[in-house]
């Protein structure tokens, strides 16, 4: 017998701090190692390294609503689970090959975000040279919090992650290599951008693995912070 035509889930979406309305998430991009110190505790040079993005599926997103913790899965196929945190930066406008000067006039606002990444199956692709989503791309693995209107940030504000209450991860957004308007420059020379596209703006050192029952803690100056338990 001919199976029906499936009927599709529906995509997240974000709160937003003082609207009801909510951002609905189309994709995300991700900026890989964007912080120096990350860069070399990772083996890589960030003097010597051009500035690359990978993708996560709109699906692996888990709105984190404001005050609440969120619940993420362990995944599967990986005994090497780690969190990043990252600042989330939000998109109101698209566009194609954006001026950086008029980069930040595309941004709706910011979140609090966390890259989770199944180490030892990315380690793995990029020995054998093959593509990272098995690493990057696992359900539930782009947990992220409601989202700060405005396109202003602190960019020396501090960046933070604490698991079951020790700090793990603490640097500033001034360590970036690339910037934020920059960021959305280089994307969109290669992918139109559109409203409701995320861009993870990359980790700071610290990385590390987490286990089931472990809860993180992510805070951004300035930015609603976000709790996610591992279960």
């Amino acid at each position: 017998m001919a199976l029906p035509v499936p009927t599709l889930a529906p995509r997240p979406s974000l709160a937003v701090l003082g609207l009801q309305e909510r951002f609905p998430v189309r994709r995300a991009f991700c900026i890989g190692r964007n912080y120096a110190a990350h860069a070399r505790e990772m083996g890589f040079d960030p003097d010597r390294e051009p500035p690359f993005f990978f993708m996560k599926t709109a699906e692996a997103i888990v709105p984190v609503e404001p005050g609440q913790t969120a619940e993420i899965a362990y995944p599967s196929g990986t005994r090497d689970y780690h969190h990043e945190a990252e600042l989330i930066v939000a998109i109101g406008r698209g566009g194609r090959d954006i001026p950086e000067s008029e980069a930040l006039l595309h941004v709706f606002g910011y979140a609090v975000g966390l890259d989770m990444t199944r180490r030892d199956l990315q380690a793995e692709a990029k020995k054998l040279g093959r593509p990272w989503e098995i690493g990057k791309s696992a359900d539930q693995s782009g947990p992220a919090g409601p989202i700060t209107r405005g396109a202003t940030l602190d960019i020396k504000g501090h960046i933070r992650l604490a698991v079951n209450g020790a700090v793990r991860q603490d640097s500033t957004l001034a360590a970036m290599i690339w910037s934020i308007p920059e960021q959305i420059a280089i994307i969109s020379r290669y992918f139109e951008l559109h409203a409701g596209d995320l861009i993870f703006t990359g980790t700071p050192e610290g990385v590390d693995a987490v286990m089931r029952g472990d809860t993180m803690e992510v805070s951004v100056d300035g930015l609603e912070r976000i709790r996610v338990a591992v279960v």
